[in-house]
This record gives structure tokens, C-alpha cells and sequence, in this order.
């Protein structure tokens, strides 16, 4: 096996939504209720129910020098088209050899965090608004391009009824994954460990619907002191869901919904081992006071049997698959927020799993995602031929991948802003660039 012939599908990258995206998708005579972009002091913010949102891009930096990397854009000419027309976004993908992607959602947050604590003011227009950005994710995102996006919904948790009757909804139409909080309980919703959560567990797994919990939904990295480096905090970010995997390994649902899938995304993969090995460790040694019961199993074999983790870059992960389930690992690129490695995604996932067994590689790269989330790429796309790195590649030969300068981050309007040009980022400069937009 080359490099070339890989196919690669990402369970983790992200769209912006363009300005009109909710109001086309709002009922007759409401649609001047819809989400929609104002300026703002130069900035482009979302205005919606007397409210604004103001961060458009939330690190979507894709196609900048990493030099000018920085936590905006704040206006749509500072993003790269691809992140918000999937028209562009298919070309970005064709040449980075990436055949499909699954996308979170920017202005409702990761899973639609935002729609929850509206529905706290306004559970209506809550509802309207979460309803609006389904169809414009499934019928215009998706629809655009079949075969190269896989569906994903949001639900509105606040109501299990409604949920249950969303996620019907969105089956009849395709959708096989729901973005949903990793741990609901810090967003003002029950735990996952609350009977309030059955119906949606059954739903789920009745339709087979995987649950993707993506990192900072629920659990967030902590700054460590408003003087560390940011670098600490970004190192950190993705084994923050630990705490969270743990909630949901030792949850005792999973007896009851063998069928049950949840990926934790944007997690990575090399701390799996460990946590595995740790959770075995606390079973074999608590279980008779804390009267957990895993019914002649271990913490593990739930975890491998139930839970899809990712990675973007991790070699020391791809080094310990045995020490995992390989059926239940897929990649994801993250475009376009700064961790991505695009357009050289087959270069680095190469270096990485290029010792591995072909049958391992097509597991890992596409395989268990096409099963997991119910998604036949090669269908849609003419046969696998057609979905290898080296034909997207030459179909994507003439986008331009050249880096695009001068467009905001931490070099000129961010640190600028705060007065603290030519030093080191700490997490209180991030902190102070999130309160003065």
C-alpha cells in the first residue's frame, strides 16, 4: 500500500455558517426572527433574539502562515471560502485527499450549546433556530455534495419529547450522528446518568445514530493561572474529555443499549491506553465498596465495545492500537481550526500508520467510519477507486493551497488590541481577546 491509495474520512472538522443559513431555513413570516449577521465595530456578529454572538470563526485559520495564527477571524473576508460554501470546502477536501467529513456546527457552539441556553429565555425560538440549522446542514451543507458529507444533527435537549421526535426526523432524512454535550450536567441539562436520558439512548440506538461528544461541550481544558503559557492550555485541550470518557464508561445505560455508540471527538487516541488500563485498575480494586458491576466484564471492554476515539496527529496512539479496539478508531482533521494539518493530511497520517497491516489502515482510515455511521462513501462516489488520496488529489491540482497573509491572529489585530506585541501568548491574553470581542 502507497500513501496514494489510502481513503480518508474525517469524523471531525467544522463549517461556518454563511449569513443566510438560518433564514432560509425559518418558517414563513418568522423569518425575520432568524439568526443573522450585523456589523459591529468592523466585526461581523451574529444578531438573534436581541442577542449577539460575536465569534464567527472561532480559530478557523485554515490557509494562514501559523505564524499569524490567532483565536478570530471576526469577519467573513478574513476566512478561507472553504470554510463556510461546502462547494469550496470539496475543493479544500480534494486537495488535502480527504474523501469525506463529518462537520460541527460554529455559531450554535460544538452541540448547540448556545440553542440550550436560549431555551432558558425562549424555548420557542430556541427550537426554531435548532430545526433551522438541521435542514440547512443536512439539505444545503450536505445535499450539496452526497457522498463527501456525512449528516449530523443537533437536538434540542432541553425537551426529550421534541428530542426524541428531532432525531426522527433527521433519520428520515439520512442523518446517523447527533453532536450532544460530553457531559451535560455543566450546561445546566441532567447528566448523562439521569433517567431523563433513556428515551434518547433508545432513540439513538434504535436508528442507529452515534453520539459525537466533542472536546469543550460540556468539560473544558482549564487555564492552569492567567500567566501560563498558551501553549499549556492547547497541549492539554484534547485529554480534557478524560474526566468526561470516564463519566460515560462507568454509566450504567450501556447494559441496556448493547446497539449504543458514542465517539469522543477531537479527543485523540494516545491517552487511551492508560485510561483503559486505569479504569480496570479502580473496578478490580473499588468495585466491592463503590458496588459498581460490569456484570463479568471490565470498564474496558465497555470502552471498546461502545466508544469511537479519534486522532488528527498521534503516533504513539497508532504504536498502541493493541491496546485498544482498532474497529473502533477513526481520524479526523479538524479543518479548519489550527490543529489541522491540511492540505497535508496524507503526508502526516502516512508517517504515521504506513507500518501498519493494510486491512489495520483501512480500518482506522475509513472503514469503521463508513460502518459506525451508517455512510457508503463508495456508493455515492462510483467504487473506491474513485475515493483514493492520489484521484482526489488530482481532481483537487488546481486549488490553490498557497498561504493567504495578513489576515488577523496573534502578529497584528489580536496582540495589537491588547498592547502586548513581541512576547509570549499566555492564557490571560486569550481570556482578554474573548471579552473584547
Amino acid at each position: 500500500m502507497q500513501m496514494e491509495d489510502m481513503v480518508i474520512i474525517s469524523v471531525d472538522d467544522h463549517a461556518i455558517e454563511p449569513p443566510e443559513a438560518f433564514i432560509r431555513h425559518y418558517p414563513e413570516g418568522k423569518k425575520d426572527r432568524a439568526p443573522r449577521i450585523i456589523q459591529q465595530d468592523g466585526k461581523d456578529v451574529w444578531l438573534w433574539n436581541d442577542q449577539r454572538f460575536p465569534t464567527i470563526g472561532l480559530n478557523a485559520v485554515v490557509g494562514r502562515p501559523r505564524s499569524e495564527y490567532g483565536m478570530e477571524p471576526t469577519t467573513f473576508d478574513q476566512l478561507r471560502p472553504g470554510t463556510y460554501d461546502p462547494k469550496f470546502r470539496v475543493d479544500d477536501m480534494n486537495a488535502n485527499g480527504v474523501l469525506a467529513s463529518l462537520n460541527f456546527p460554529t455559531m450554535p457552539s460544538f452541540a448547540g450549546g448556545v440553542f440550550v441556553g436560549m431555551a432558558k429565555k425562549d424555548p420557542v425560538e430556541a427550537m426554531l433556530a435548532c430545526r433551522a440549522w438541521n435542514d440547512w446542514h443536512v439539505q444545503e451543507w450536505c445535499a450539496s455534495a452526497p457522498g463527501r458529507f456525512i449528516p449530523m444533527c443537533l437536538v434540542p435537549a432541553w425537551d426529550i419529547d421534541e428530542t426524541v421526535r428531532e432525531l426522527k426526523r433527521m433519520s428520515a432524512l439520512g442523518c446517523h450522528a447527533v453532536s450532544f454535550s460530553d457531559n451535560p450536567a455543566n450546561i445546566g441539562l441532567p447528566s448523562i446518568h439521569n433517567a431523563y436520558w433513556e428515551p434518547f439512548w433508545q432513540t439513538c440506538e434504535d436508528l442507529k445514530i452515534v453520539i459525537n461528544c466533542h472536546i469543550g461541550t460540556g468539560a473544558r481544558a482549564l487555564h492552569p493561572s492567567s500567566e501560563s503559557p498558551i501553549d499549556a492550555w492547547i497541549t492539554a485541550m484534547p485529554i480534557s474529555i478524560a474526566n468526561s470518557a470516564a463519566d460515560w464508561t462507568f454509566a450504567s445505560f450501556w447494559k441496556r443499549y448493547p446497539g449504543l455508540r458514542m465517539a469522543l471527538s477531537e479527543g485523540g487516541i494516545g491517552w487511551v491506553p492508560y485510561f483503559l488500563e486505569r479504569a480496570d485498575f479502580t473496578y478490580e480494586h473499588h468495585h466491592e465498596w463503590t458496588f459498581s458491576d460490569f456484570a463479568g466484564e471490565r470498564p474496558s471492554d465497555v470502552f471498546k465495545r461502545h466508544i469511537i476515539s479519534c486522532f488528527i496527529d498521534d503516533q504513539f496512539g497508532i504504536k498502541n492500537l493493541d491496546y485498544m479496539n482498532a474497529d473502533m478508531v477513526a481520524y479526523e482533521c479538524d479543518y479548519p481550526h489550527s490543529d489541522t494539518v491540511w492540505p497535508n493530511v496524507p503526508e502526516y497520517l502516512w508517517a504515521s500508520v504506513n507500518g501498519l497491516d493494510r486491512a489495520v489502515i483501512d480500518k482506522i482510515t475509513h472503514e469503521n467510519v463508513m460502518r459506525e455511521y451508517s455512510f457508503d462513501a463508495f456508493a455515492h462516489n462510483g467504487g473506491r477507486a474513485n475515493c483514493t488520496v492520489g484521484h482526489l488529489r488530482e481532481l483537487g491540482k488546481d486549488v490553490d493551497v498557497s498561504p493567504r497573509h495578513n489576515l488577523g491572529g496573534l502578529k497584528t489585530e489580536s496582540m495589537d488590541a491588547i498592547g502586548k506585541a513581541r512576547r509570549a501568548v499566555t492564557s490571560g491574553d486569550i481570556e482578554k481577546m474573548f471579552a473584547s470581542a
